[in-house]
């Protein structure tokens, strides 16, 4: 199915690059609130000279067009300054998951070979900068992280920074020297067609992936986003997604640059402090996983919190209730309630429900393809199928990824030689194109909002000692809508437990991505190839010893 034409939504035209929208943003909205953070609050205008002198520091400090700089970091001002100044710079921006461990971390670093890193100081009690130098104490470099020779500067956003890395204000401090005319030419010269960023993606070998996105797909998307969800001027949006996501970082910040939203970013998820700035800051925009809205909703205290001004909630990651959807416009009187469908090789959107659709298809599906785009339903043979058949959802467009970094084999076998994403998801398609996700072929399951990836889990799992074999599956839960369940073997001899296991997993993985249950069995079912049947673990798992179960 091919998505609904309407106008032509060109940003990728209208503004060239991601620089080119910040100066436009600056340029349109002058006065505007840009970001409210706390007592902190700075106009578009001043958004705008903020991440110009980023960018003046970038390329004081030798960044180069094309080189790879990382935020690790929640969702912040700071984040967004320093993200949109190396862009600014021609650097390609590689956001990494704050849940990650700093082994996970360094991985990322090590792949994409970033040069420049902005790490936040500590966050919810963990020391990002002694997490990174435990995990990259050894290597071939002689800078402070021996283990990432090519990463040559790390900028902690804080006061205060150990020896060998900078502060936030110093970096800041070193590009006052380069000359304004010099940063805007820089920025000028970059290319729509240049990768804007690269978002990092577990695959189905436990191995994150790096997807390639261009400038012009980014500018293209999240006008067409922003147009479907009806983001308007004067806006307020409080960002809960976090931005090392797409939908974070691309449906919230270059999103509301588009239209000249406020941008109310919220570091992590507590319903009290969501409730309070819903409240107080007049939020009107509530992006977020269906988790979110049902904690809102079921909230004790909501009723002694004005929600009034919330207009727009976009949701999607998992099944969406009808009741959910019911209860939002309900009991919130929120007038817009729309689901959509994306994952990061399609630059996080593929398709989105439309304002004027019932709610019986805003629950049950995930709206139709965005414009100037296709999707469709194939057979395992590759045959498309016609509406009402299950099989592999594929799309085509300019939303598609150029592939996946420096890896020609692993985006040769994720896109076919005629242009078509094959998603790994199972979904149907209706007779008006909305597309009904059903299962993921790649076994992914879905933790309050954040992707887990149960090979990758396999992986980190068989790292232990004592565990011989295993097969991770998502399984329902009541508050974060799935989460991890092992089946493990053990190795003969062993008598590790099930808490042991988990405490294991806390170290080595984010949380998200620990199983909540270990099920001890004494085989895995395999088919022929020597492939685990998840499904059989689904439906009738084996048999294990009693002590399984945590």
């Amino acid at each position: 199915m091919r998505g609904d034409l309407g106008p032509a939504i060109r940003g990728d035209l209208r503004w060239g690059t991601v620089p080119g929208l910040v100066r436009s943003a600056a340029e349109r909205y002058g006065d505007r609130e840009a970001v409210v953070e706390g007592r902190t609050r700075i106009s578009y205008g001043e958004l705008g000279r903020r991440v110009e002198r980023a960018a003046a520091a970038c390329a004081a400090s030798g960044v180069e067009p094309g080189d790879r700089v990382a935020v690790w970091a929640p969702n912040t001002l700071d984040w967004i300054v320093c993200a949109l100044g190396a862009v600014s710079a021609g650097a390609v921006l590689v956001p990494v998951n704050t849940r990650f461990k700093g082994a996970e971390a360094a991985y990322v670093l090590a792949r994409s070979r970033a040069r420049l890193l902005f790490v936040t100081g500590t966050f919810l009690g963990t020391s990002y900068v002694a997490a990174l130098r435990r995990a990259a104490a050894e290597g071939p470099g002689s800078g402070p992280l021996p283990g990432l020779p090519h990463l040559e500067q790390v900028v902690v956003l804080s006061d205060d920074a150990p020896r060998d890395f900078r502060t936030w204000d110093d970096f800041l401090a070193g590009g006052d020297g380069v000359d304004a005319a010099a940063v805007r030419a820089r920025a000028r010269a970059i290319d729509g067609a240049a990768p804007s960023d690269i978002v990092f993606t577990s695959g189905t070998t436990g191995r994150p992936k790096g997807v390639v996105i261009t400038h012009a797909q980014t500018l293209r998307c999240y006008d067409v986003w922003s147009e479907l969800a009806g983001l308007r001027e004067g806006d307020r949006y409080l960002i809960v997604n976090p931005f090392f996501h797409t939908f974070g970082y691309k449906a919230g910040v270059i999103a509301c640059l588009t239209r000249g939203a406020t941008m109310i970013p919220q570091p992590v998820f507590d319903v009290d402090a969501v409730l309070a700035s819903i409240a107080a800051e007049r939020v009107s925009v509530l992006p977020g996983p269906p988790t979110l809205h049902q904690a809102i909703l079921d909230h004790p205290s909501r009723g002694r919190h004005d929600l009034s001004a919330l207009r727009l909630v976009v949701t999607g990651a998992a099944l969406v209730p009808l009741r959910l959807v019911e209860r939002l416009r309900d009991e919130l009187r929120v007038g817009t309630v729309l689901t959509a469908y994306g994952l990061s090789e399609a630059s996080g959107i593929v398709t989105m429900c439309r304002g004027d659709d019932a709610p019986e298809v805003i629950a049950s599906t995930s709206g139709r393809a965005i414009p100037d785009t296709e999707v469709r339903v194939v057979s395992p043979a590759g045959r498309p199928l016609s509406p009402g058949h299950p099989g592999e959802i594929q799309v085509r467009g300019h939303h598609v990824m150029r592939g996946y970094f420096e890896d020609p084999e692993q985006t040769a076998r994720a896109v076919t030689p005629d242009g078509w994403l094959r998603t790994g998801d199972i979904g149907v398609l209706d007779v008006r194109g909305n597309l009904r996700v059903t299962d993921r072929m790649k076994d992914m399951f879905v933790v309050g909002g954040f992707n887990a990836y149960p090979a990758e889990i396999e992986r980190l799992l068989t790292a232990h000692p004592d565990v011989a074999d295993v097969a991770v599956i998502g399984v329902p839960d009541p508050r974060l809508g799935e989460v991890g369940r092992a089946y493990v073997v053990r190795r003969p001899g062993s008598t590790v437990t099930a808490d042991d296991l988990i405490a294991f997993s806390r170290r080595e993985m984010a949380n998200y991505k620990v199983p909540r249950t270990v099920e001890f069995v004494h085989h895995l079912p395999r088919n022929a190839s020597g492939k685990v049947v998840k499904g059989q673990l689904r439906q009738s798992p084996p048999t294990g010893p009693p002590e399984g179960r945590p």
